[in-house]
């Protein structure tokens, strides 16, 4: 049974426990067994939370689709008032921080009946596609000990394709589902823009280039996920379009052919490795073999909006402002002996851009929204298919900011990123999906991306591409079963 459940998705164990084959509690034992018998190796859970899971999955659950199910948050993003939350840094590491309240994500986890047992690691105020913080030490990938696992959300990606847990909370600002999710060989879904609350104390992070949802093992849990927790919450400052149906119900629906794009040269001016873009051209052949029609056509003509700076200026105001925010609750001023050597660069150019120009580089990115949004319109395209990171996971270390230039670090990662980071800006729905590998055995994501709010036609073709091509066989070297 142990084996087994480590192979299973979370729909497949909330059916052991809708039946009776298996209880929450023993879920929760066994998910804890895996998690002590990796975690050593891979280094994905932080905080362990074993007794407050086990109560809860002994204690009555609520009937909701992932009733019993193992999970772990991210220790940023989604959080239960009164567990740690760290968000990667050693400053709140050493006050031993905790959340305030319960956010209405958790809630929402909660409320589909999952048995939380940890929080994940990531790097330093998730601000890096790697996940090495100082205060926790390196994620390390299960396909390839020595290569990174991702980030921002490497943690969870991590634990999930290892087998700890059969899914577990992921968030996205540059990439940070998407990322993660394609080096470990997992789905990862970003949803539209204020799709999932992100309340009650963030309305639209960085004026809404951030989400939430999970990395999962199947695309029926990312369905089965988003049904549970999206909707507006009191507060929120604005939402996306509703669906027009429950998003499980796109699983088995087969799409009408779709005109689809493909991009395969970075945004950012990045050299694409060559293997990723063949494995997505193989991809684009998938779907061609699937009656879908592709064009070797995509959005352009961005080169005026200055896109790579803008969008650090942008990320820069993150870490300004969470500086700004830890030294109230500190009650001291943080300074650059309290962080790590890019979070403060990154700190200082943010303060360094007035509130003039960051209005300014919002508006730029909207307008880059509008000629994306343009280009779907004028070509009657429904999706775009793109790499979903420019290179195979690199090696860990990769993104060492300890030299004389800790930006070179955030520079670095625009070969890693750039793919993913764009529908921040935009806002648009993407899913990542491992559908391919290189020779050595590693991951590679491909990524579609629809139109604001259709995230209903990214889970119908993703789950066409499932089932021609799945995926559920494959584990890697570090695994639970």
């Amino acid at each position: 049974m142990a084996d087994d459940l480590a192979r299973l998705d979370a729909t497949g164990q909330a059916e052991l426990v809708r039946t009776g084959e298996a209880s929450p509690a023993e879920l929760a034992d066994a998910a804890i067994a895996r998690i002590e018998a990796l975690n050593p190796e891979i280094n994905a859970v932080i905080h362990p939370l074993f007794e407050e899971g086990i109560s809860a999955a002994s204690n009555g659950l609520p009937d909701g689709p992932f009733k019993g199910v193992p999970f772990l948050l991210k220790d940023i993003g989604a959080s239960f008032a009164g567990q740690p939350l760290h968000l990667g840094m050693q400053v709140l590491k050493d006050a031993g921080f905790t959340a305030p309240v319960d956010t209405y994500l958790a809630q929402r986890f909660r409320a589909a009946g999952l048995v939380t047992l940890g929080k994940t690691n990531l790097p330093e105020l998730g601000i890096l596609p790697t996940t090495e913080p100082a205060a926790y030490g390196a994620t390390r990938n299960p396909w390839d000990s020595s290569r990174s696992a991702g980030g921002s959300s490497g943690g969870a990606a991590a634990a999930v394709a290892s087998g700890m847990v059969p899914v577990a909370h992921a968030n996205d600002g540059g990439g940070s589902i998407r990322i993660p999710a394609s080096a470990c060989g997992l789905v990862g879904l970003k949803p539209s823009r204020q799709r999932i609350s992100e309340g009650p104390i963030i309305g639209d992070n960085l004026s809404g280039m951030t989400c939430e949802l999970v990395v999962s093992k199947s695309v029926r849990d990312t369905a089965l996920m988003l049904d549970a927790v999206h909707g507006p919450a009191p507060g929120d400052p604005y939402v996306a379009p509703p669906p027009l149906r429950p998003y499980a119900e796109e699983l088995d629906a087969e799409p009408a052919p779709l005109r689809i794009g493909l991009m395969t040269h970075s945004l950012a001016g990045n050299e694409v490795e060559p293997v990723v873009v063949d494995a997505t051209r193989e991809a684009a052949g998938m779907l061609e073999d699937l009656g879908h029609e592709v064009s070797d056509d995509a959005p352009g003509g961005f080169e005026g909006l200055d896109l790579v700076d803008s969008f650090l200026d942008r990320w820069a105001a993150g870490p300004a402002a969470a500086l700004a925010l830890f030294s109230r609750a500190l009650a001291r001023e943080l300074g650059p002996e309290d962080v790590e050597p890019l979070t403060w660069a990154l700190a200082e150019r943010g303060r360094a851009v007035s509130a003039a120009d960051y209005l300014g580089i919002v508006n730029r990115h909207q307008v880059m929204s509008r000629m994306i949004a343009g280009w779907y319109e004028a070509g009657g395209f429904d999706l775009l298919l793109t790499p979903t990171l420019g290179e195979v996971p690199p090696p860990l270390g990769t993104f060492d900011d300890s030299g004389p230039d800790p930006m070179g670090a955030i520079e670095r990662a625009t070969l890693t990123a750039s793919f993913a980071g764009a529908f921040n800006v935009t806002g648009q729905p993407a899913i990542t999906l491992p559908l391919m590998e290189s020779e050595e055995g590693l991951p590679i994501g491909i990524q579609l991306v629809a139109p604001l709010g259709r995230e209903d036609l990214l889970i119908r073709v993703a789950a066409e591409l499932e089932r021609a091509h799945p995926w559920a066989g494959r584990t890697p070297s570090t695994f639970a079963g």
